[in-house]
């Protein structure tokens, strides 16, 4: 895969385009690979811009020194049920098993490859200061037994994993509403066992379900309520206790799932992504290639550009040239620190919520005096605060407990870690030292803003010529040390840990990011700003995309799916042939 595409951070003052696209990350750079592809216009009038010096948004892929295969700093995998992405990535027609016999869609080689989740009888679990491996629940089921942990779990709720309760929650709640119990008893199953629970509801399902469902538990506080309108911190509480939440919040690795985001939303969420029987797939050379290839495929045509490091800092419709062009653009060039214009007919704005906020909140499109209710949307989704730490060590110590791939799981402040691989010619080994999300995230940003940073050293394979290189990418030497400490304390005292001999540190907290990801906020009816985001003032053609305002927040797929609908619904976009016409888009 070529990751060199050809960036221009120059200016071109008084530049005319029909289309300006802003974000070179995955809803941007589809938008333009599909207008273009389309034929709907020629290249040179379909432009990007971006204030980063990279494409891909919230994709970044690197290789450490040492070790010749790609760590994941931001997304780093998909679902095979996302069908967009997965065309995109292996050629379609999907049926075929044979990848050879695939049309490929983009230019540039990608190889998917598994995503290994690891084994559940190998990877820990390290809860209340006590030291499970994951599948240790299911071991007592099997027998006939309870696991007992040190949470006070209600009677009929110990016993269940994080997985089973989530699930056991999720099936009380639909089956207690008599139209979903009626309309749907044959997607939603209880098992032989009182822990087994399927949910066969596909996302068209899931549409119907998710702005009707109401709450039906008489002496809750939230009895006969729309279940879009209940949090779901509030709703795990009313159903499991306190006590039930935390074990959840805790044993499930992820505090952003269990915050009081949209439980309409959630439920799908919880099931679909985080529930058993997935299949998880990356991309051999680095999941940032998805943005590459979509990037070069729009490049290879004539007058393409992307304009990097170029920050856009407001947008008007009084300017010299409205006889032709609708909007004018003032860019800062970061490089010169000098303004420039744009002038275009459309503005896709692919951007989330920080970054909206980040432009001038004055102009006419955000002004919220003229347009309240596109502010209010705005402000529609919570921001996920994420950050990752990458390490490297000079052998892969995990090995020692039978531990080749997946991930660990604590209640410690790291919260989880992923065993990512290890070169077989140099044995250097890459871990995912901290997956640090919502409520951790005070405890590391003290850290992370300390001035001393890690010091690299000189490894097999990786000088210190090559190591001094990411520098100023290293985690501080305090976080690396606490780091260290709650490994040490994640896998037992028995297991020998050398000190790492390179960090890489990213924090998508940072503008003009904001967050790693988003959630819905309860209350807000996402099925109706959906559709309103991709054109918020209906006299403008300005649009609105990408992972933040989609029904996949998280996932590449939301932001595809979010520029897909928008190119059909707006510029009249025909559905691309190579995807199935009954893949369902969603809002």
């Amino acid at each position: 895969m070529n990751k060199n595409t050809p960036l221009d951070s120059g200016m071109h003052p008084d530049l005319k385009v029909e289309v300006a696209i802003i974000g070179a990350g995955t809803s941007g750079l589809y938008s333009a690979y599909r207008l273009v592809a389309d034929k709907k216009f020629k290249a040179h009038e379909v432009q990007i811009f971006d204030m980063s010096n990279k494409l891909g948004g919230r994709l970044e892929s690197v290789i450490m020194p040492g070790m010749n295969f790609w760590g994941e700093l931001g997304g780093m995998r998909y679902l095979t049920s996302q069908e967009i992405v997965t065309t995109l990535i292996e050629g379609y027609p999907l049926s075929e098993k044979d990848l050879s016999k695939r049309t490929p869609v983009l230019k540039g080689k990608m190889t998917p490859i598994p995503f290994h989740m690891g084994k559940e009888d190998k990877l820990l679990m390290y809860i209340r200061k006590e030291r499970f491996k994951q599948n240790a629940w299911e071991v007592e089921q099997k027998q006939n037994k309870k696991l007992k942990t040190r949470y006070y779990l209600n009677h009929d709720d110990e016993g269940f994993s994080s997985d089973q309760l989530f699930n056991k929650i999720i099936y009380n709640v639909l089956m207690a509403d008599p139209w979903v119990a009626k309309t749907y008893k044959k997607k939603i199953i209880a098992g032989h066992h009182a822990y087994d629970f399927k949910f066969k509801l596909d996302s068209r399902d899931w549409d119907a379900i998710k702005p009707r469902l109401v709450y039906h538990f008489p002496g809750s506080p939230y009895d006969q309520r729309k279940v879009n309108d209940i949090g779901f911190w509030n709703l795990i509480k009313d159903q499991v206790s306190q006590e039930g939440y935390e074990f959840l919040a805790n044993a499930g690795g992820y505090y952003s799932n269990t915050i009081n985001w949209n439980s309409a939303e959630a439920f799908p969420y919880m099931v679909g992504d985080f529930s058993a029987n997935t299949t998880y797939k990356t991309i051999e050379e680095g999941y940032d290639s998805i943005a590459y290839a979509v990037a070069n495929t729009y490049m290879a045509n004539k007058g393409a550009k992307i304009w990097s490091e170029n920050k856009l800092l407001t947008f008007s419709k009084e300017h010299p040239f409205k006889q032709t062009h609708r909007y004018e653009l003032v860019f800062l060039n970061l490089k010169t620190n000098k303004e420039w214009k744009v002038y275009a007919n459309s503005l896709v704005l692919a951007m989330p919520r920080k970054s909206l906020e980040l432009l001038d909140q004055n102009n006419f499109f955000f002004n919220v005096n003229k347009h309240a209710k596109l502010n209010e949307n705005i402000r529609s989704i919570i921001m996920e605060p994420a950050f990752k730490i990458l390490m490297g060590f000079e052998r892969p110590w995990w090995h020692d407990l039978d531990i080749k791939s997946g991930h660990s799981i604590t209640d410690l402040p790291m919260r989880q870690c992923y065993y990512f691989g290890t070169d077989p010619k140099t044995n250097n080994s890459m871990l995912l030292g901290s997956y640090g999300d919502m409520e951790t995230e005070t405890f590391w940003k003290a850290l992370s803003d300390d001035k001393v940073l890690f010091k690299v050293k000189a490894a097999k394979s990786a000088s210190l010529k090559e190591l001094h290189q990411l520098d100023d990418v290293q985690a501080t030497q305090l976080m690396v040390g606490e780091l260290m400490n709650q490994l040490h304390e994640l896998h037992g005292k028995d297991v020998k840990i050398p000190e790492p001999y390179v960090t890489y540190f990213k924090d998508w907290t940072d503008d003009p990011y904001g967050a790693g990801y988003h959630a819905w906020k309860a209350g807000f009816s996402v099925k109706d700003i959906m559709p309103y985001m991709r054109k918020p003032v209906a006299d403008e053609k300005i649009h609105i995309i990408g992972e933040a305002y989609s029904d996949q927040q998280g996932w590449v797929e939301g932001a595809f799916c979010e520029a897909e609908k928008m190119l059909q619904e707006h510029f009249d976009l025909h559905r691309p042939d190579w995807l199935s016409p009954d893949y369902y888009l969603g809002w």
